[in-house]
């Protein structure tokens, strides 16, 4: 459990920022639920704090791995958002969405075996439909639950009170993901390597979007706000299944933001 929760907070202050396409471009929407900023104060203390580490630490590692070679990189991320398919799963069940649960079932059998533990996703060629990921903080929102708060998480970075509950029912209830790693008796998804891929994904989120973070940053007159404004916007989104702003990955870590 406690190696859990570390590898958790390590991943996760990868995805503390937000990220634009393919020209760096980032638009807000201007339609957002209306969450308030009950702790402001405190929020941009730790958001300060965990600006910090992201440039000590995360932000140099990232432009390491960036400068792995393109299939490295690709067959790295369709393995961890394979594997993501644990979280989704579940959570298309919870929703109710019990076809859109089957075919992540069977993109996740088909990606694992032919797609050798998800470094290609054959699914994609076979025209499966496009995956989109959920989590538990989404199934909340979906059953009424309100967001609560706005909250900066020290290392995991944006959230709410709803989300941050989302993000540790993982734990409560039993993560499939991790019990798969620690308790499927399966070589392929030791608890070391469980450990490994969360670290990964943190990793390969900041690597996709240094520039963009960059070209939010320059481009904000209140970074703070830009970031809470994207998070907030892009999680009432997903709950209502519109078009995304941004991929939010499983316990927080962003991907990458879909930009107008």
């Amino acid at each position: 459990m406690k190696k859990f929760l570390i590898t958790s907070f390590i991943s996760l202050i990868l995805a503390s920022s937000v990220n634009a396409d393919t020209d760096g471009n980032i638009s807000l929407s201007k339609k957002s639920a209306v969450v308030k900023d009950c702790f402001e104060g405190l929020n941009r203390t730790t958001f300060a704090f965990n600006e910090g580490l992201d440039k000590i630490i995360f932000k140099p590692v990232a432009k390491g791995y960036r400068k792995l070679p393109p299939p490295v990189r690709a067959g790295t991320s369709n393995a961890l958002v394979n594997l993501s398919s644990l979280i989704t799963i579940p959570n298309n069940i919870l929703q109710g969405q019990f076809k859109t649960a089957g075919v992540n079932t069977g993109r996740f059998v088909i990606n694992t075996t032919v797609g050798i533990l998800g470094l290609f996703d054959v699914a994609d060629k076979m025209d499966f439909p496009e995956y989109e990921k959920e989590d538990y903080g989404q199934t909340f929102g979906v059953w009424g639950l309100g967001a609560g708060c706005y909250v900066v998480l020290p290392v995991l970075g944006p959230s709410t009170v709803r989300d941050t509950f989302g993000s540790f029912a993982n734990v409560l209830g039993g993560d499939p993901y991790y019990n798969a790693s620690t308790h499927g008796n399966n070589e392929y998804l030791s608890e070391s390597l469980y450990m490994k891929t969360k670290i990964m994904s943190g990793i390969d989120f900041r690597a996709k979007n240094l520039d963009s973070i960059e070209n939010l940053k320059k481009n904000s007159l209140d970074f703070y706000a830009s970031v809470k404004s994207l998070y907030l916007q892009d999680r009432q989104q997903k709950i209502a299944n519109s078009n995304p702003t941004i991929e939010i990955m499983y316990e927080g870590d962003w991907e990458e933001v879909e930009s107008q």
